[in-house]
């Protein structure tokens, strides 16, 4: 996860002249501290159908779903092991008849409480109760203005609910957010739904890219093109430097594709090319995709994930080994990658001058399309000249502070799963 905003901030300090900490903003990423934020799909049950889920989620009960009590000890391990911050989701997470008790047991134990839902189900007295339980955070997820939002969620008033949802947050003064999954059939309508952010003072906006998983991995022919990528971002990028001088306190985050960081740096040299340098130290020390490190996943029958988009990829499950075992185990081949720096990735990843920065992405794209969790990043848009690699040729590894030795390369059967 890229926190634009705060790198765009030090941006604008500098140019303004004033200093800039190089210290590492806080973020997630391989850098961080050793216990992850943990996604927790808690039900799979959802109200709605979206073409993009990554947990396939439908509209009936699935069965050996974790039990109140069972999701009371996974607390009590996970606060033990020293993790801070819970993301509780679905499915739809509201569809779960003991969500609110949950989160105010995890409150009371000292742990940050975001909640991830569509937005559907808060009417008045589910936003009463998600102010009383103090949620320290709320996403709502829109694709769109309304005809393609209702679309992607194959729901027809899917958005009208979801923006009321919003608002009622919003007015009880809790911190809400928007998140938009970005595909060729929904970067259209970007710039209108920013103007929306900004007309209903929406504190957060999520860019997510499309990630190969779940029904997402079934329509990945969807996937915004790159060019299309590098256009959606260069709005963002704009888009949260106006909000950045007019003052207005407006969060710009992205995730699901960790070029975005390379991608930040090298529209900055175009934007801000005495400033640009500034970043290279922040972004590295940010290290880019935490997958297996700084960001974890329990889903709704208890197996743990390296992050949700590994869903098809099991470390093990809580009712038989405490989280905190799982997550330190790196008998499993995935996560000592995972886990290993630099990464064992191959072709144009594994002679990215940005490696370090972005840590070669998600994986999951490449394991999807290739069955090979090392090769390169499909879904990296930026070209071989921006990344230091020679197209056609032998690929020469090119530091972000300029030219370096080559990293020994790692052949498909070192890295395959």
């Amino acid at each position: 996860m890229l926190r634009l905003s705060r790198y765009m901030g030090a941006l604008i300090a500098a140019a303004d002249g004033h200093p800039v900490s190089p210290r590492r903003p806080s973020a997630i990423g391989p850098g961080g501290p050793t216990a992850p934020v943990v996604i927790w799909n808690l039900v799979r049950r959802c109200n709605l159908t979206c073409r993009h889920c990554y947990a396939l989620a439908a509209d009936k009960d699935f069965a050996g779903e974790l039990t109140y009590d069972e999701v009371g000890v996974v607390l009590d391990d996970l606060r033990a092991y020293g993790v801070s911050v819970l993301i509780l989701s679905g499915g739809e997470p509201l569809l779960r008849p003991d969500i609110h008790t949950i989160a105010r047991r995890a409150k009371d134990m000292g742990f940050y409480i975001g909640l991830s839902t569509n937005g559907t189900l808060i009417d008045e007295d589910a936003a009463i109760e998600i102010g009383a339980v103090g949620y320290d955070y709320v996403g709502v997820s829109l694709d769109g203005l309304k005809a393609r939002h209702d679309a992607f969620r194959r729901l027809n008033g899917a958005f009208d609910l979801s923006l009321a949802g919003i608002r009622r947050c919003r007015d009880r003064g809790i911190k809400v957010g928007l998140r938009f999954t970005l595909t060729r059939d929904t970067a259209d309508d970007l710039p209108a739904l920013l103007d929306l952010v900004a007309e209903e003072d929406i504190e957060k906006v999520y860019l997510s890219h499309l990630n190969y998983a779940g029904r997402g991995n079934h329509n990945r022919l969807d996937d915004a093109r790159h060019r299309l990528t590098r256009a959606a971002l260069d709005t963002l990028f704009e888009r949260c430097l106006t909000d950045l001088r007019a003052g207005t306190g407006r969060d710009y985050v992205t995730g699901n594709n960790d070029a975005d960081g390379a991608y930040l740096y090298l529209w900055a040299r175009k934007r801000f090319p005495e400033q640009a340098g500034l970043l290279l130290p922040m972004l590295n020390r940010w290290g880019g995709n935490a997958s297996g490190v700084n960001v974890a996943n329990i889903d709704n029958v208890g197996n743990v994930h390296p992050d949700t988009m590994w869903w098809n990829h099991t470390l093990g499950n809580v009712r038989e080994r405490p989280f905190s075992a799982l997550w330190e185990d790196i008998s499993d081949p995935l996560m000592a990658g995972l886990k290993q720096r630099p990464r064992p990735v191959t072709g144009r990843c594994g002679d990215c001058r940005f490696l370090t920065m972005c840590n070669g992405n998600t994986r999951t794209r490449a394991f999807q399309l290739t069955g090979d969790a090392w090769a390169e990043d499909p879904g990296c848009y930026l070209t071989d000249d921006e990344i230091g690699v020679v197209a056609g040729g032998d690929r020469v590894a090119v530091t972000a502070f300029g030219t370096g030795p080559r990293r020994p390369r790692v052949t498909a059967a070192q890295g395959s799963l």
